[in-house]
């Protein structure tokens, strides 16, 4: 079973890859014959994505430490 670190680091690079997409297809200039509607559905789609993945991965890291794969380790007592 892969460690929880890189299934926590693979989800993170989808949500950042999710976004360049989303990014590219709001940057892209239109050109002669394309669609704006078409466009701006991919454009909302990927936005879509990164937030289901978002989720995805907010829920899968409180399932990792409700089944003890993960502990927090907050800040020592007394620190400053």
């Amino acid at each position: 079973m892969p460690s929880m670190k890189i299934l926590v680091a693979l989800a993170f690079l989808a949500i950042l890859a999710s976004l360049a997409s989303a990014l590219f297809f709001m940057m892209r200039g239109s050109r002669p014959g394309d669609d704006d509607r078409k466009r701006s559905a991919r454009m909302a789609w990927s936005l879509a994505l990164r937030v289901g993945l978002s989720v995805a991965l907010f829920l899968c890291l409180l399932l990792a430490w409700k089944l003890g794969y993960i502990q927090p380790t907050g800040l020592p007592v007394g620190s400053n």
